[in-house]
């Protein structure tokens, strides 16, 4: 194994700054360093660098400059838009799906394909390219309806509609806005996990499972965001629909990237819903989700660069050794947030604890502070001998702050502890 090695992460929220902390935690790695990042990372060390996540040109002329031994990918734009494809045409270690692997997220109606195709368990659906064919299409669809954007849209792109005169308006607004087309999916019923597998061409590991949640605001309530909050474990999770999940979707999943020649190599997130006929996946995404990666990494024990490491150089990947810790994370968002969030509002300074750490996301600098610069602005991570000790910790901490305009909801975790703050 290497050492003095230097790392770039390629990302610039809460998630990258979460992937870069574990990979400085590692001995073998001298710096990481984050394009473009944001101010809110140089706290713990991170060295930002102010180039595009886009701009592959300029990332690979960085990283051949600085001798980088390999580049992370987090966010999914970047994935979709071919930056694996461009590295590995220079001959440059990169960590994430190609472009083809990527349309599993990058196209919801393709995802649905691939799982019709390799019996992955999923909704009923259909694809339509106009709204006189999707609201006709809406007969063969109970209520709620499920409608989705398909193409990217930053968890957003999802509408649950109730009926199916609310399902005529969004469908007719989509395409007024400009979308070429629309899935519609039975609507599944159950609670959501969110599920991780890290893999490659020898072999695939389960990360630990995380529990997200999507709702703006309390109660499951309000418009789908990236997601306000999240925990692991989630110990209402019986191990027989665990071990469900494993057979019946991970196993299929995997299986259909072999068969299909992805040559697939990094993260595939599956979003599940335990239904009462078993588990089915609601979506892939192809990399680390957010706010999920804030609270799954504290709980790998294994030195994550090495983890990591083992993945992009194809070698047989290590046991996952998950810390018996609970881990809980509180979004803190500007106020209109997933909608018309408000910027520069005067955030107050936050330092972290025994137990309490921060991950920077829409943030600027400000005097010795830190200003909102839209959107989901930072998260509040607590670690605790359980969940109900780390989701008190988060709120107490989180009260002794006044957060003008701010919002964050008051329950994450409460499906596993029943208790609301």
């Amino acid at each position: 194994m290497k050492n003095n090695v230097k790392i770039l992460v390629v990302g610039s929220g809460g998630r990258e700054h979460a992937i870069a902390k574990a990979l400085l935690q590692s001995p073998h790695v001298a710096a990481v360093f984050c394009a473009p990042g944001n101010v809110g990372m140089q706290n713990d060390g991170i060295q930002t660098v102010d180039i595009c996540e886009l701009a592959f040109d300029a990332l690979k002329g960085f990283v051949i400059e600085n001798e980088i031994e390999w580049t992370f990918v987090g966010p999914e734009n970047a994935l979709v838009a071919g930056i694996v494809d461009s590295f590995q045409a220079d001959g440059l270690k990169i960590l994430g799906p190609n472009k083809r692997a990527a349309q599993l997220e990058g196209s919801k109606d393709y995802a649905m394909r691939f799982m019709e195709k390799y019996q992955v368990p999923t909704a009923k659906f259909a694809t339509y390219q106009d709204s006189k064919s999707a609201i006709a299409g809406l007969e063969q669809f109970g209520e709620p309806v499920v409608i989705k954007a398909d193409g990217l849209a930053a968890g957003k792109g999802v509408v649950i509609a109730q009926t199916k005169q609310e399902a005529c308006l969004e469908i007719k607004l989509m395409f007024k806005k400009g979308q070429k087309q629309i899935v519609l999916e039975e609507f599944l019923d159950g609670d959501e996990y969110s599920l991780f597998v890290l893999t490659n061409q020898k072999n695939w590991r389960v990360l630990p499972l995380a529990q997200d949640h999507k709702r703006a605001f309390d109660n499951d309530q309000g418009p789908n965001t990236g997601g306000m909050g999240a925990y692991s474990p989630v110990p209402q999770l019986l191990e027989s629909d665990y071990q469900k999940m494993l057979t019946q979707v991970v196993k299929p999943t995997i299986a259909g990237l072999n068969k299909g020649k992805y040559q697939y190599c990094g993260i595939i997130y599956i979003g599940l819903i335990l239904t009462k006929q078993g588990p089915k996946v609601i979506e892939y995404n192809v990399r680390l989700g957010d706010p999920e990666t804030q609270v799954i990494l504290p709980r790998i024990s294994n030195d994550f660069f090495t983890l990591l490491d083992t993945c992009v150089n194809e070698l047989e990947l290590p046991q996952i050794k998950e810390s018996s810790q609970a881990v809980l994370g509180v979004v803190l968002a500007a106020n209109g947030y997933p909608k018309e969030p408000i910027k520069n509002q005067v955030l107050p300074v936050l330092n972290k604890t025994d137990v309490i750490d921060i991950d920077y996301a829409n943030v600027k600098s400000h005097d010795e502070a830190f200003m909102g610069n839209g959107g989901r602005l930072l998260t509040v991570i607590s670690q605790g001998d359980n969940l109900i000790q780390a989701q008190k910790q988060a709120y107490q901490y989180l009260n002794e702050f006044d957060f003008d305009g701010c919002f964050y909801r008051k329950d994450i975790g409460f499906k596993a502890t029943n208790y609301k703050f």
